[in-house]
């Protein structure tokens, strides 16, 4: 059974609020043009859709991939005002019967995207289901049980599943083979950032300056769900205590204020190095004892906290565990042991 992760008192930088999630449907790009970084991949999927247009069909199956908050949800809903077709969502663990499937399916139009986020988490039954919509558009539905089940054929109409996952690897390769399109979402550059930092001001109406937009964008963890969620933070402080105005030192004091330091870095992912490196000596660690010490789901170590650690250095993956580096170290103030105790072991990086 999959774990749902706590409710934590510290700043979670996935954690959305049902005012917050209205806030970023309503600043979702609605077109290429609008959606900002990730130009490569936008530069295929325009090429994908126009051929798609040529040739009067369905758009391929699309599989997007990465760490969570990218905008897989934001290009699968580009894609279908692009190709001018329905939208029709849902997620993997919502799933639970082959019956909601079927339902979700023959209700579709022809062409329309279905997509499904965090497919990953899709019952085995219900994916079993999904191979012959997604290659014959039919599903056979077993009726009834014992001598007297009976199978029934269900057409559906020609669709293009889009699947969205932060967890690639725990996809079936059955599964995956099925997807004509399969593409990964990239952390964003702080200068990509700035840019959706200011859009977003601009649709808020906010008053930020080209230095405010910029120190946000720094500690987002090259993410824009997280700017945008640090935005409306700082935007809180400035109006109680800067008049309103963004500026570089007004973002720099909300963002200490939410114990977010220079390098994004928030309270549970300092725990998290701290575990590492002074408890354990810098590793190795298993996943679940270090979920245990900081008091965490290893999903939400494993999916949310550790890609960003990992990109920018702070620990590594090995076969026996998570270790800290000498960056890690160095961040927490303390002294780094000597290298061979850090990396003493070449099958690490097997």
């Amino acid at each position: 059974m999959d774990k749902t992760p706590r409710e934590r008192d510290n700043f979670d930088p996935q954690k959305t609020s049902p005012e917050e999630t209205n806030q970023e449907k309503a600043l979702r790009p609605q077109a290429f043009t609008e959606f900002m970084g990730q130009k490569e991949l936008k530069e295929k999927l325009a090429i994908y859709v126009a051929a798609a247009k040529i040739r009067g069909e369905c758009l391929d199956h699309v599989l997007f991939h990465g760490p969570p908050g990218l905008g897989k949800t934001s290009l699968a809903y580009i894609l279908s005002r692009e190709l001018g077709v329905g939208f029709k969502t849902t997620s993997g663990p919502a799933l639970e019967k082959p019956g909601s499937l079927a339902a979700l399916l023959t209700n579709l139009e022809p062409k329309d995207i279905f997509f499904i986020d965090e497919i990953h988490r899709l019952s085995h039954a219900v994916e079993e289901y999904l191979y012959p919509a997604m290659e014959d558009y039919r599903i056979d539905l077993i009726i009834g049980d014992g001598a007297g089940a009976r199978s029934v054929r269900l057409e559906v109409p020609p669709f293009t599943l889009i699947g969205a996952t932060t967890r690639a690897g725990l996809l079936t390769p059955p599964l995956r083979d099925r997807f004509g399109i399969q593409l990964r979402l990239d952390y964003y550059q702080n200068q990509e950032l700035a840019e959706i930092v200011t859009r977003a001001a601009q649709r808020l109406r906010l008053d930020v300056t080209p230095e405010g937009a910029l120190e946000i964008a720094r500690r987002s963890r090259g993410t824009p769900r997280v700017a945008g969620r640090l935005l409306r933070r700082v935007r809180d402080y400035a109006e109680v205590r800067a008049a309103g105005i963004i500026d570089q030192p007004t973002a720099d004091k909300a963002l200490k204020l939410m114990e977010i330091d220079q390098r994004g870095l928030d309270q549970l992912d300092r725990q998290i190095l701290k575990a590492i490196c002074l408890k354990y000596s810098g590793g190795p660690v298993g996943l679940e004892t270090l979920a245990s010490t900081v008091g965490e789901e290893t999903d939400t170590i494993m999916e949310v906290y550790e890609p960003y650690l990992i990109k920018e250095n702070f620990i590594y993956r090995t076969p026996r565990g998570r270790k800290a580096t000498a960056l890690a170290f160095k961040h927490l103030g303390l002294e780094p042991p000597a290298p061979e105790t850090l990396f003493d072991n070449p099958k690490d990086y097997e």
